[in-house]
């Protein structure tokens, strides 16, 4: 039988490159890869162009997806997750001593819609008490779904402008997970941010899911064997990484299995990113996570 070739990009993680460099294969499924870097500029031509067969996508994304009808469905593979209380910095000498002093100022981030940043709001405003409205968010770019439009508190940067150069320069008062910064120079907005991501995990059961992995639906509804095929190969490539992933840092806290695949390992990380992304207006409700993945065809 000719293998299906389906045309793929995700990024080259520890758990992934098995598969990329062909010594986890099938007899069945042929991946093509093309190399996007970042691999965020993927995202954006799956929900846009369907430029892709399988391709890594951030949950939000997906979720967007769905609200405005895109062709695809997601896998429940994990590719990138962790806590985001560290995500949320300022300048070392910012007034800034706690989340609520965020109140009235604006905070920088790459996308409205980026998943780390929904995150960090949804735990600000159950945590901390600060609601998304009540600070201005300053972007860098719109959100992969063409269709969704940001909310009035937030501006978008002039050409030429960076948000890690204007954090530095105290032109915005914080960022969410901007590049490029010297950790001598910023701290967490967060006092003691790890502890609070463990107290926090163990509060809400939550392992926060950011990206996972899509394919065009007509694929999945025309060969019926492709979910499970799909599913044996990354978990084998998982199984087989020779270099410990970004996640293993996170092992005192979730236990020994830092990167479960599955609907049901992830269920409350994804439905509680959900349920943000919807009181943050982002999608039009929360959906359950039967909706957005595979098992849903099966």
């Amino acid at each position: 039988m000719t293998p299906l070739t389906l045309r793929t990009a995700i990024a080259s993680y520890p758990h992934a490159i098995a598969l990329k460099d062909g010594s986890v294969a099938s007899d069945r499924v042929r991946l093509d890869f093309e190399d996007v870097q970042p691999v965020t500029r993927a995202f954006r031509r799956m929900v846009r162009t369907l430029d892709f067969d399988l391709c890594e996508i951030a949950l939000t994304t997906l979720a967007q997806a769905h609200a405005y009808a895109k062709p695809i469905v997601g896998l429940p593979v994990v590719l990138m997750r962790g806590f985001h209380h560290g995500a949320l910095v300022c300048r070392r000498d910012s007034p800034i001593r706690g989340p609520q002093d965020l109140v009235g100022r604006q905070v920088g981030v790459r996308a409205f819609s980026q998943t780390t940043g929904i995150w960090v709001r949804g735990i600000l405003q159950s945590d901390y008490d600060v609601h998304p409205g009540s600070v201005t968010w300053v972007t860098a770019e719109d959100a992969h779904v063409l269709e969704y439009h940001d909310p009035p508190n937030s501006l978008r940067l002039a050409p030429g402008q960076d948000l890690a150069a204007m954090l530095m320069a105290g032109e915005i008062d914080a960022g969410i997970a901007l590049t490029g910064l010297d950790a001598a120079q910023i701290r967490t907005v967060i006092p003691n941010a790890d502890q609070a991501a463990a107290d926090w995990f163990r509060r809400t059961g939550a392992y926060p899911v950011n990206h996972v992995v899509c394919v065009k639906r007509a694929l999945l509804e025309e060969h019926v064997w492709l979910e499970a095929e799909l599913m044996a190969l990354f978990t084998a490539a998982r199984q087989t990484a020779r270099a410990p992933s970004a996640e293993q840092r996170w092992q005192p806290v979730v236990g020994d299995d830092v990167l479960p695949y599955g609907l049901a390992a992830n269920r409350r990380g994804i439905e509680l990113c959900l349920d943000f992304a919807a009181q943050q207006g982002l999608i039009p409700r929360a959906y359950r996570p039967e909706e957005l993945f595979a098992a849903a065809l099966t």
